[in-house]
């Protein structure tokens, strides 16, 4: 199997950053090998007329459509969520994880149904605690792909997220 392709596969599946040590590990190839087929990849994309890009970070590598082609995402897949799902959302994304009873405590009674809500389009995953009658919440991979951003750090940078967390 093509090394490249394969690294292509990877970064397109796990549609997240990642380091040349986890795409070693996932690979199951040495890193100067991996390294090499990142190389290749990232001129190979350098070179098409496409709307994905293998772009670098500073938490690795992503395969990524390519910001003139972001406002198809929210045309075409619209999260459709209302404003006190969002502002809940930023919430967990600053807090969290973050136990739902914490979130009962900072945002109100409200919040189950858009944690329902939240689920159900995979933006969060919610997980029983340990020994307790309350859920661990935390946000998905689909988050991060969603909004464009590779940390939560980066909500704090962007103006409309700050105006949106000034709600919460």
């Amino acid at each position: 199997m093509n090394l490249t392709r394969q690294i292509e596969a990877i970064l397109y599946l796990k549609a997240r950053p990642l380091a040349l040590e986890e795409l070693a590990r996932l690979s199951r190839a040495p890193q100067a090998e991996v390294l090499s087929a990142l190389i290749e990849l990232l001129t190979d994309y350098s070179h098409r007329d496409s709307a994905l890009e293998v772009v670098e970070s500073t938490q690795g590598y992503a395969l990524q459509l390519k910001p003139e082609y972001e406002h198809l995402v929210h045309r075409i897949a619209p999260a459709e969520l209302g404003v006190g799902a969002l502002r809940t959302l930023a919430v967990i994304a600053l807090k969290g994880p973050i136990s739902q009873r914490r979130l009962v405590e900072l945002r109100g009674s409200g919040v189950y149904d858009q944690v329902r809500e939240l689920v159900e389009k995979n933006f969060i995953t919610k997980n029983k605690e340990d020994d307790s009658r309350t859920y661990r919440l935390r946000v998905t991979e689909k988050f991060y792909q969603y909004f464009a951003v590779e940390d939560v750090a980066a909500l704090l940078a962007d103006d409309k997220q700050m105006e949106l967390l000034a709600g919460a």
